[in-house]
């Protein structure tokens, strides 16, 4: 049998489960609006919301604080799009604009955060210059596992759907 000590936001079962989860939140408008209500992680990790997305990942050794910060930021999230990946969808204009939808300077402002609750209030915010239309999978992952590897990841993928400017 397969050791599922470390959580896979590539793992079937594990993308069912968030998805599951994310999806009860339309049918619990009142478990919805309190996690976006709150201003920070520890605020999430006191949600009942929270808590069950926590037990139904219990098999795995679970990040509490990265958890509880996923937990938050999809409770903005208004559809799943799994046409692309997050740095693609930031970087691709919004209809009518040949802009980034998240500017280059964002971006790069998200690039410095260390700190997981400023990382919370950011990505909250990227799903609203997204009109809440991500994809969940590639979202909880990037904040799980925030760490340099991910930066340039993220760094890469975005560059590479930016739209080129073109001078006149």
């Amino acid at each position: 049998m397969e050791n599922k000590n470390t959580i896979s936001f590539s793992d079937p079962e594990t993308r069912q489960i968030f998805l599951e989860w994310w999806e009860n939140l339309d049918e619990s408008r009142g478990k919805r609006a309190e996690l976006r209500r709150c201003h920070n992680i520890n605020e999430v990790a006191f949600t009942p919301s929270f808590h069950s997305l926590r037990k139904e990942l219990s098999r795995f050794r679970i990040n509490q604080e990265a958890l509880a910060a996923i937990a938050g930021v999809l409770s903005h999230v208004k559809s799943n799009d799994t046409n692309s990946s997050l740095p693609a969808q930031m970087a691709t204009p919004k209809l009518g604009s040949k802009k980034a939808a998240v500017s280059d300077l964002r971006f790069r402002r998200l690039l410095t955060i260390e700190d997981r609750n400023e990382l919370f209030i950011t990505m909250i915010r990227i799903v609203r210059l997204l009109d809440g239309c991500v994809n969940i999978f590639d979202l909880a992952k990037s904040i799980y596992f925030w760490n340099e590897y991910t930066k340039k990841q993220l760094a890469y993928e975005y560059y590479e759907n930016i739209p080129v400017e073109r001078k006149k």
